[in-house]
């Protein structure tokens, strides 16, 4: 009778229950596929078991995307446009973080996916996942930490390609650290390709190996790589938190050849909570529960939630912003959504030791990398991982240095240089007796530097070229005719299709080399047209009579007529030369500065002789860029050609501009910097010289400074005349209170004119009392 009673009870909550559709697309048969599924019909268990009162129910639709992207789409159409349902959990297949948005924000039904990223102009999809910013965080964290200057990236090709790429490119440029090599290996690749990739990166002195790819493609990436020797002490091997699953392989094999490796795993607090889900678990599976299984189990209760909340069904904007708002203390710690994004806790750091793993350290947003999680209160915190808590490949605790000496080259390495021009860069001679190239400057110096800073030896030879420019060399580099160009190469966006250069050594962009002129005493009158001048002046001599009239209406000075006068053209002669009684003296200043350095440049720009230096890449494009319309171009291989060339000027067979890179106009400056030579402009569009765009003016603007106009100052001169005029008028207006008395009010009601009494009131004397 009691279950009878019971049943009854339990039929009729029932039927008070509001369902609520909700769609999970996932790949069922995959492992990370499965683990979500099971913990999110877990979690729907024990919500609702805790929380028996409450009005509505997930009703879970589940579809197999089988790991297929359009599958995946598909099914999510399917699921919003027939089951209508009020939200989508999943894919965890990555199809596209737009396409994905888009759909989610037409229909305005949440979409918690758990691929791609969170963006938001699509605010209808959520994320739960490791962002990828976070990622490219911690590894780069990690190798400043071991002072390792390259690092080698091998990633997953993919469509939409690698997630932390970009994010790592940015951070190590930060830090100066280098990518210097990277290798993308398809999923499908056979063991052929993949060897055939690995033999690359034995050529490579770099052996620091940063590694982001799915566990089933690692599990034939690794077990090759000990085959063939690489997974020695001389190697370090680091694995993002996509990786770092490979360490839950079964297979043997594939396990002995992470020995030492180096990874990054989602942190997931202990807590009571966490322990008996486990525990659970483990009756369940053998493996161990994943962090994205954790993350899913949270979602479920946020999402249980915020439905119980909105209380409103098919309002998913009502839904979402409920979602919004939930914020609990769930089994994976604070669970939060962001800017549409899950709350990291941070990074584990993982090392494969021992046929299994231990944990050496821990990520931080706040704290970055340290040896205890910043959650334990308790335990007194170091910074950095302990030499002696890494154990690398071989067993070794020695860290690796990043480089091997590879010797199994036995060859020099030929490294291009330009014969026949001389500069302060490179100055390179051919002796065809000792068939020896010798070359000397700058950039020879720099790389002479940089070879002896080198913890190995390495050989090289010049290879002479007399002929052809820098792009002819640049391709004989591409294909492999020789290893290397030494010298003043400026690096280029078009020449990055075909070689790698090194960083910059130079200052950017291109110039423009002029000669001053001297001789014009009158310049310094140019920079302010002549309408600007007579208002000015205006302006000085009715601000210089206000401060006289001012003054005359004290009847204690003693000063005569002539003295005014005097006194007025003194203020004048004082404010045209104090820098601090006009606020346009500094913008005149700027402006004749230009001036003095421009006004050759303007004869170019009208039709003169511009010079290049020799057979520069530049020389059509930037003329072009300068707007000198009917130019010549004439051009100059030395530093006395063109010095000799300015000196000149263009009327008299020489040139009016010279238009070079800015190194080599700064070692002109340097060579001659008693001549009356100057830089007139110059703009970064180049990346300056590297081993292995153009003083860009806006089309819109002249290349010669103009004359400031009386527009330029209205706001000025009106400040001034309004602060002048206001000035006499108070002191008026205090003259004539003061002097006023009883008998000149009747005066003036009597029928004496105002004028009269004004000036009766002026020059009466004050009657104090």
């Amino acid at each position: 009778m009691l279950l009878f009673i019971c049943t009854l009870l339990s039929r009729g909550l029932c039927a008070n229950f509001v369902d609520v559709d909700v769609g999970i697309v996932l790949d069922i048969e995959s492992w990370i596929g499965k683990s979500i599924h099971s913990s999110v019909m877990m979690a729907i268990s024990d919500f609702y078991a805790r929380n028996h009162r409450y009005k509505t129910r997930i009703v879970v639709h589940t579809r197999d995307s089988k790991g297929d992207r359009l599958r995946a789409m598909s099914t999510v159409l399917d699921l919003l446009n027939t089951v209508k349902v009020n939200a989508v959990i999943g894919p965890e297949t990555y199809i596209g973080s737009e396409l994905l948005g888009s759909i989610a924000d037409t229909a305005k039904v949440p979409i918690i996916s758990f691929a791609g990223k969170s963006l938001l102009e699509y605010p209808y999809l959520l994320n739960i996942k490791e962002d990828e910013i976070s990622m490219a965080k911690s590894i780069c964290a990690l190798v400043e930490s071991y002072k390792w200057r390259d690092v080698i990236y091998v990633y997953e090709e993919t469509d939409h390609g690698s997630e932390i790429l970009q994010n790592l490119f940015e951070l190590f440029q930060d830090k100066s650290i280098r990518i210097t090599y990277r290798i993308a290996i398809s999923a499908s690749a056979e063991n052929e390709q993949i060897v055939k990739e690995l033999h690359k990166l034995m050529t490579i002195h770099t052996t620091v190996i940063i590694v982001d790819m799915s566990p089933s493609l690692a599990s034939r990436f690794f077990p090759n790589a000990k085959r063939l020797g690489m997974m020695s002490k001389e190697y370090a091997w680091i694995l993002s938190q996509k990786t770092i699953d490979i360490l839950q392989s079964t297979n043997f094999e594939v396990i002995e050849s992470l020995q030492g490796a180096l990874g990054f795993r989602s942190y997931v607090p202990a807590s009571r909570r966490l322990h008996y889900f486990t525990k659970r678990w483990n009756k369940k599976f053998t493996r161990k529960v994943h962090a994205l299984a954790i993350w899913a189990y949270d979602t479920i209760w946020s999402l249980a939630e915020s439905i119980e909340r909105a209380r409103v069904r098919q309002n998913s904007t009502l839904l979402l912003h409920e979602i919004l708002k939930s914020e609990f203390k769930g089994m994976s710690g604070e669970f939060r959504i962001t800017d549409r994004n899950l709350i990291s806790n941070g990074f584990e750091i993982v090392n494969a030791v021992d046929y299994g793993e231990r944990i050496v350290g821990y990520w931080t947003l706040s704290k970055g990398i340290t040896r205890t999680h910043p959650s334990f209160k308790d335990v007194v915190r170091h910074s950095g991982i302990h030499k002696e808590d890494v154990i690398w490949p071989e067993g070794s605790t020695t860290i690796p240095n990043g480089w091997t000496v590879q010797t199994s080259h036995g060859k020099k390495l030929r490294i291009g240089v330009r014969t026949g021009i001389k500069s302060l860069f490179v100055h390179a001679v051919y002796y065809d007796q000792k068939n020896l190239t010798n070359a000397t400057g700058f950039s020879v110096d720099v790389f002479n530097t940089c070879l002896q800073a080198l913890p190995y030896e390495v050989t090289y030879e010049f290879v002479p070229y007399a002929n052809g420019t820098f792009d002819d060399i640049i391709q004989k580099v591409y294909n492999k005719e020789i290893d290397g160009l030494l010298g003043d190469s400026t690096i280029l966006a078009k020449r990055y299709k075909f070689v790698d250069f090194t960083a910059t050594y130079t200052d950017l962009g291109l110039g423009t080399l002029v000669k001053t002129n001297r001789k014009y005493m009158w310049i310094f009158l140019k920079p302010m047209n002549a309408n600007l001048w007579l208002t000015f002046l205006a302006f000085l001599i009715c601000n210089c009579l206000v401060i006289w009239a001012i003054e005359a209406m004290d009847q204690e000075s003693k000063s005569t007529s002539s003295q005014g006068i005097g006194t007025i053209f003194w203020l004048i002669i004082l404010t045209i030369f104090s820098a601090q009684s006009c606020l346009s003296f500094s913008l005149i200043c700027s402006t004749l500065t230009s001036m003095l350095t421009v006004e050759q440049f303007e004869t170019a720009s009208k039709g003169g002789i511009v010079g290049i230096r020799g057979n520069a890449f530049y020389g059509g494009m930037t003329v072009n860029k300068l707007n000198f319309t009917d130019y010549k171009r004439r051009q100059y291989y030395t530093y006395e050609d063109s010095a000799d060339a300015l000196t000149k000027g263009g009327k008299h067979g020489g040139a009016d501009a010279i238009v070079d890179e800015v190194p080599y106009i700064k070692a002109f400056l340097s060579k001659y910097s008693n001549g009356d030579f100057a830089m007139v402009s110059s703009d970064p569009v180049t990346s300056g010289f590297g081993f292995t765009e153009f003083p860009v003016l806006p089309q819109d603007s002249s290349t010669k400074p103009k004359s400031m106009s009386v527009e330029r100052f209205a706001g000025l001169f009106i400040v001034s005349g309004a602060t002048s005029f206001l000035a006499l008028m108070i002191s008026l207006i205090y003259l004539i209170r003061a002097k006023m008395e009883v008998h000149s009010i009747i005066s003036v009601v009597a029928g004496r004119s105002i004028m009269a009494t004004i000036w009766h009131l002026l020059h009466r004397k004050v009657i104090y009392r």
